[in-house]
């Protein structure tokens, strides 16, 4: 697989007040010039304008429920020379978490040569106090003696030293904070994208558990054109980051380096992909189908 294209600058911003009936306008200038209105119906009349304004304002209010980042548009932090990150997410200070939700969510950039150390990453209390998840979006680095490429994913638990990591030429991780202890006694450990290979899911979709813990997993998915996930709703939440390819979440399209967060008690009625597609993405290890 080629190497995802990576976008630049994102702060979450709510959609202008007039956004639904700009695009409310464009689709019925669309079915008043059909030569053939759907089911039947005078594509100008009113009842056809109220159903299409209607699934415009649900389609809104179901987006509004999701947190959707789009990395081009997320602001750019520098921690040192040759290091930038971006925010995708940040749990609210003072508030209970929701079932599976993220302290924090970054993407980092490296520089050839840069060094990311533990203390750019925040105060020396939270060090080995947060479960940290590593993915290698693009190029390589090194901790320690040894060496990550693409989609290669390493878990630092919580109690054990954060990494430093060293970039061998330009280099892009995606990095995970949470909470979770998981098992005691667990390691830091590496998954290789060469050595893991890609288990069937479902029909024309592969899927790799990289990190399970009582319910939650973090994991890769390896779809097809065409795939489709069923209805489905979430026990946890379910974050997905697109690593290579687009999807569609019901109605908001996703593409590489674009994050969203579907809290925990929320649902998708619709994940397809037309290209296929490469996620990483962290919730429900079993998926609760709607039926």
């Amino acid at each position: 697989m080629s190497a995802p294209t990576l976008n630049l600058p994102l702060p979450l911003q709510s959609p202008p007040e007039t956004a639904g009936h700009e695009v409310a306008s464009v689709l019925i200038d669309h079915f008043a010039r059909s030569p053939q209105p759907p089911d039947g119906h005078d594509a100008g009349s009113p009842a056809l304008r109220s159903r299409l304004l209607a699934r415009v304002a649900a389609s809104r209010a179901a987006e509004a429920t999701m947190l959707t980042a789009r990395r081009r548009r997320v602001p750019v932090q520098v921690l040192a020379a040759g290091v930038l990150a971006q925010t995708l997410y940040m749990a609210t200070g003072g508030q209970m978490l929701r079932p599976g939700e993220p302290l924090r969510v970054r993407v980092v950039e490296l520089a050839g040569g840069a060094t990311l150390t533990p203390r750019q990453l925040g105060a020396a209390s939270q060090l080995r106090a947060r479960h940290r998840e590593w993915l290698v979006l693009s190029g390589s680095a090194r901790h320690g003696n040894e060496l990550l490429s693409q989609r290669d994913y390493h878990v630092t638990p919580a109690g054990h030293d954060t990494p430093v990591w060293v970039a061998e030429g330009d280099a892009l991780l995606f990095l995970r904070e949470s909470e979770h202890t998981g098992p005691a006694g667990t390691a830091p450990f590496t998954v290789r994208d060469a050595d893991a290979g890609w288990p069937e899911f479902a029909p024309g979709i592969q899927r790799r558990v990289l990190w399970q813990f009582e319910g939650q997993a973090a994991m890769l998915y390896h779809a097809q054109p065409g795939a489709q996930v069923p209805q489905h709703r979430h026990v946890h939440d379910e974050e997905c980051l697109m690593v290579q390819g687009e999807l569609f979440l019901d109605d908001v399209l996703l593409q590489p380096g674009d994050y969203q967060l579907a809290p925990a008690g929320t649902g998708h009625r619709v994940t397809a992909s037309d290209t296929g597609v490469v996620i990483y993405a962290h919730g429900d290890l079993e998926l609760k189908f709607v039926t």
